[in-house]
């Protein structure tokens, strides 16, 4: 039943083109905005200076723009689509296909794993063949990713769709009609980005915003997404003899690093404060499901 509830729920989320390619709205903008025009802005804001006084070479400086445009983009992705294809879920409410299936001998479990599993699958796909595409495009302007990074970066979009997919399965509870979702939909798709530090790096915060935002486990999915795609660059910055006061500099300008509160969070902790959002956000839903049934 398990099962057969999870194929039906993936199928309504591909089937309805307005859904799914709503939830390919922002990638795409994106990806065309990275591409097209933020290229340019972030090669003179990240590297602008260090170009005019050391011989960097352009695939170098594209590579590290790249990586950097491409890990906003998968950090953003990860949770947008995820609220996208766990609406399935709130549309179920909305044309009364719920009530249909609470008649049937389906346990309220069955039925809550059922979305949780399936907007899972469903995100993972869309977010997987866009970070293939964006594997292609570093490939093409500068490739400096180990095979151990692309692991790592594969590892953390994982984590960043559990997180959305929790995320979201705890806020769509709460939604009845169709106008919670568009309004939802709309603040996600606009506000995650400055949230999580993808659209403009935690440094240009003020302090007390900036320890606030530090607390967020998106944050912490944007900067290991960052590290593990940068870290080639620094490497090969670090083999052009760049001096190691220099890159410290770029990676505090690109948040590669999280400061809470005057504290430097280390890589392990950022994955035990991701995970760890997972399963709260998880059991929440799990609450909430089992309050539903009694």
């Amino acid at each position: 039943m398990l099962l057969a509830l999870i194929q039906r729920n993936t199928k309504l989320y591909f089937k309805d083109k307005g859904m799914f390619f709503s939830s390919l709205i922002t990638p795409l903008i994106l990806l065309v905005l990275f591409v097209t025009f933020l290229g340019d802005v972030y090669r003179d804001m990240l590297f602008g200076e260090l170009r005019e006084k050391m011989a960097l070479s352009d695939d170098l400086i594209n590579g590290g723009v790249g990586s950097y445009l491409m890990s906003s983009l998968f950090s953003v992705c990860c949770v947008t689509v995820s609220f996208m294809s766990n609406l399935v879920m709130v549309q179920d409410k909305v044309t009364g296909a719920r009530k249909d299936l609470t008649l049937a001998p389906v346990r309220n479990a069955t039925l809550a794993l059922s979305y949780y599993c399936a907007s899972v699958i469903a995100a993972l796909t869309v977010i997987l063949v866009l970070t293939a595409a964006g594997f292609c495009y570093l490939a093409v302007v500068g490739w400096y990713l180990s095979f151990g990074d692309v692991l790592w970066v594969l590892l953390d979009v994982i984590l960043l769709t559990l997180f959305g997919t929790s995320l979201s399965s705890v806020i769509h509870f709460f939604l009845k009609s169709q106008g919670q979702i568009t309004a939802v939909s709309a603040t996600i798709s606009a506000g995650y980005g400055f949230l999580c530090g993808a659209y403009m790096p935690l440094s240009n915060y003020g302090e007390g915003l900036r320890n606030g935002l530090s607390l967020f486990p998106g944050n912490h999915g944007t900067t290991l997404t960052r590290n593990h795609m940068m870290r080639g660059i620094w490497e090969e910055m670090d083999a052009q003899h760049v001096p190691q006061e220099v890159i410290d500099t770029l990676q505090e300008n690109m948040s590669c690093q999280i400061h809470c509160f005057d504290h430097s969070v280390s890589v392990p902790m950022m994955y035990v404060v991701l995970v760890g959002a997972v399963l709260v956000l998880t059991g929440v839903y799990t609450l909430l499901c089992k309050c539903r049934r009694r």
